[in-house]
């Protein structure tokens, strides 16, 4: 199946060394050389699974953090709104912050 994709074929020369590290770093990420260097050449930040695990886990935390805020939006409907309910949606708010804030540094990091 790859060669009906993948058709063209070209000839790299490494040193022992180049080769070596090449090696280990496919074989760290779970890929065959090829794949490897395909990743590296379209540099695509959905590839890195770090980064999809990464996404998934910032996603779920902005859900329960957004089901959280709707829990207060309706009790200020209702007319239950405590001061509590302020700060506690001003924390939700700087916890987002970070959160995002961390994943945009691992991400350029990577």
């Amino acid at each position: 199946m790859a060669d009906s994709i993948h058709c063209v074929k070209k000839t790299l020369r490494l040193m022992p060394k180049e080769a070596q590290q090449l090696s280990e770093k496919a074989k760290e990420a779970g890929m065959c050389e090829a794949d490897y260097l395909r990743l590296l050449i379209t540099q695509k930040p959905n590839d890195y699974p770090e980064i999809r695990i990464l996404l998934r886990e910032l996603i779920n935390e902005v859900n329960a953090i957004g089901n959280n805020i709707n829990q207060i939006t309706r009790n200020h409907n209702s007319k239950l709104y405590r001061s509590e309910d302020r700060e506690l949606l001003t924390a939700y708010m700087k916890k987002l912050n970070l959160l995002v804030k961390e994943a945009v540094e691992q991400i350029g990091n990577q």
